[in-house]
């Protein structure tokens, strides 16, 4: 398999995940200013719609959405408990925090990194954002992991996004319970493998 990836984006979480659940994967960075790989490939070629991640099959298949993968992935291996049997009401809320993260908490974001922004609104989206953020601070109160004792995709990726606000000044330090929480994700050996793929750490 082909994991596309820019570092520090959301394809970080399928990044995890691929550490997580020990597959074979290589690399492929992708840039999102040039959309560019490094052999000068056009990555509109890969994916018309220009982001990550895309994930190329052995098959040359290839599938898009994070959230997507990120399942994909965790069913091949489904001993490792990335994600609850597809079916049980478990994995219904797995994909509840999923589309929760990605279209709440991962769109609110999307304006403070696009240029154009105009500065008078920005304040209104740190807001929103600060809001989602508390809550789900909230919901880390009485759990290691946002779907209980154990580490999921859904981590994968809210450490991923959560980890955002230090570039565009939404300020989570008052979170305790978020901050503790990414604490414990950034020390798992599959995290720190990937960010160190990725150059950031």
């Amino acid at each position: 398999m082909k994991l596309y990836y820019s570092p520090g984006a959301c394809s970080l979480s399928p990044h995890i995940v691929l550490h997580e659940a020990g597959l074979a994967y290589t690399p492929v960075l992708a840039s999102t200013k040039s959309h560019k790989l490094q052999d000068g490939t056009d990555f509109y070629t890969i994916n018309p719609l220009g982001y990550v991640p895309v994930l190329e099959l052995d098959s040359g298949e290839r599938l898009r959405e994070g959230q997507v993968i990120v399942q994909y992935l965790a069913d091949l291996v489904p001993e490792k408990n990335l994600a609850p049997a597809n079916g049980t009401l478990a994995r219904y809320r797995l994909q509840e925090w999923l589309s929760f993260i990605g279209t709440e908490v991962h769109k609110s974001f999307t304006p403070l990194f696009i240029p154009g922004t105009p500065e008078d609104y920005k304040p209104q989206v740190k807001e929103r954002l600060l809001s989602l953020l508390q809550w789900i601070d909230g919901q880390l109160a009485d759990t290691p992991y946002l779907m209980g004792e154990r580490f999921t995709v859904a981590d994968a990726y809210l450490f991923t996004v959560s980890g955002w606000g230090q570039y565009v000044g939404v300020d989570i330090s008052g979170l305790k319970n978020l901050l503790a929480y990414r604490e414990r994700i950034a020390a798992r050996p599959a995290v720190q493998a990937a960010m160190k793929a990725e150059g950031l750490i």
